[in-house]
């Protein structure tokens, strides 16, 4: 065949191809939101087979197989390795003009330089063979697959009860110089808001966690006073691990200033007493806890992500089989402009309000999201209120666009933080790639129909900051 990942992959122009290869392709990867493991990075672990890595944990191939007819045991059942391979090599044909053909292309790409087949049932044996035998090399284990992406530092995704062992090994390691990568945790506290208990089931598994909770802090929790400082504590300890980073996931945006200390212990009592609430006590709670995480990022400056819009576990017959982050999330609609803005005012107000991403995964908000945090900019910090990245099904070519085009219509593209993998695979720092392709060749045909101008110093210091400086900078990462 015709290779595909041609080293002028989407580069339409001279001038992209310029900004491309001189400006962005060298670049190191921050890849500051991600749901990697710190135990695989830790123990460096060696995957046996290209099935491991690559659909392991992967959502959105498991949707795409679904979607092809595929039993759900080729997909996350107990098929061996080598026949979901091969389910998988089926459907490949099938995902043209998905995203997922992309990455699939750029994946045996780069690292497995596999760039003259495409993967489908005839070449199934020829690339299972090529891969695997690649990843018994050390230089293909976890690590080694980093390192070679030119990954710089990673920001896992963790849960305040995480003690963080395997991040602290690794910071250990980072200090000796035995492994170069750092490993930095986020604080993911979603699990703590008392969503669950509107129903009798959910507060059992709610007060489930928050007893776990209590004993990472060491603390009693028998009152929401004492909810709120077992949580600023752990907050405290990832402070003390690395972490710079909060980071929160929403379905609409939800926030209100309602609820006095007296009623948010009244309110806490009858969750202690099995006693259900309303969705309006559990927003009140909530959004009190919400706002304690989001001072205490501004105090110590940390950063705080918002991710917004996502319509979680739909299907009920696959959660109650697997659980979450199984490939059956998708997209809200609905109104949460007022209460974010008053959110971030409240803590603009008081100042208050940490350095803040926010992205948005139903694309209607596009504009509105971009517009809507712009009005917080302060002065304190460059491009302190971040529009986010295309995130989750909007991290695609048209979605990168859209995002781009409306970051560069309301706000400064020039201080954006760039792209990140929000992924569970070692093989997506080619998402990176994909996104660096997509920006110089828009600024690129924009030179040549004379609408920027055409000086690569200029333009190409622009691209090498939001590929890589924007994010150092902004995060305030010590980085070599």
């Amino acid at each position: 065949m015709t290779q595909f990942i041609t080293d002028n992959f989407l580069l339409e122009t001279k001038s992209a191809e310029r900004l491309y290869f001189e400006y962005a392709e060298t670049m190191p990867i921050i890849d500051y939101h991600c749901h990697l493991s710190s135990l695989e990075v830790a123990t460096n672990r060696q995957f046996d087979n290209i099935t491991q890595i690559w659909l392991g944990g992967d959502h959105y191939k498991w949707r795409a197989m679904r979607a092809a007819g595929i039993h759900e045991k080729f997909i996350t059942g107990d098929a061996p390795d080598r026949e979901k391979f091969n389910a998988w090599a089926d459907v490949v044909p099938q995902t043209i003009r998905s995203p997922l053909f992309h990455w699939t292309m750029l994946e045996l790409n780069r690292p497995f330089g596999i760039n003259d087949r495409f993967l489908n049932p005839g070449t199934a044996d020829s690339i299972w063979s090529i891969c695997n035998e690649i990843l018994m090399n050390p230089l293909f284990h976890a690590r080694g697959i980093m390192e070679q992406m030119r990954v710089k530092l990673v920001c896992t995704t963790d849960d305040p009860v995480d003690d963080l062992k395997f991040h602290r090994q690794i910071a250990d390691e980072n200090q000796t110089g035995t492994f170069s990568v750092k490993v930095i945790p986020a604080f993911r506290p979603d699990k703590v808001l008392p969503w669950a208990c509107t129903a009798p089931e959910g507060i059992v598994s709610w007060k489930a966690y928050i007893e776990k909770l209590g004993i990472a802090a060491n603390a009693e929790i028998n009152s929401f006073a004492a909810l709120r400082a077992a949580l600023l504590s752990r907050h405290d300890y990832f402070h003390q691990n690395g972490c710079r980073i909060s980071d929160h996931g929403f379905g609409l945006f939800q926030w209100t200033e309602k609820g006095s200390d007296t009623e948010k212990e009244a309110i806490f009592a009858r969750i202690l007493n099995d006693q259900t609430i309303s969705p309006e006590d559990a927003l009140i709670l909530s959004s009190s806890l919400l706002t304690d995480i989001a001072v205490a990022n501004a105090e110590k400056n940390w950063t705080m992500q918002l991710h917004i819009g996502a319509l979680r576990n739909n299907s009920t017959r696959i959660f109650n089989t697997l659980g979450p982050d199984a490939g059956c999330d998708s997209i809200i609609d609905g109104p949460f402009a007022v209460p974010l803005s008053r959110f971030l005012d409240r803590l603009d107000r008081e100042e208050k309000l940490p350095k803040t991403i926010v992205y948005n995964l139903n694309p209607d908000s596009n504009y509105m999201l971009a517009a809507l945090i712009a009005n917080f900019n302060d002065g304190s910090y460059p491009g302190k209120m971040q529009y986010g990245s295309g995130w989750w099904f909007l991290d695609q070519k048209n979605g990168m666009e859209d995002q781009i085009n409306t970051l560069s219509n309301t706000g400064l593209l020039g201080r954006f933080v760039g792209m990140l993998t929000d992924s569970r695979s070692f093989l997506s720092y080619t998402r990176h790639e994909y996104f660096r392709r997509i920006l110089c060749n828009m600024l690129g045909n924009d030179m040549e129909k004379g609408l920027i101008p055409n000086d690569f110093d200029w333009i190409g210091k622009m691209v090498q900051d939001i590929s890589y400086n924007n994010a150092k900078e902004y995060f305030g990462f010590e980085l070599n």
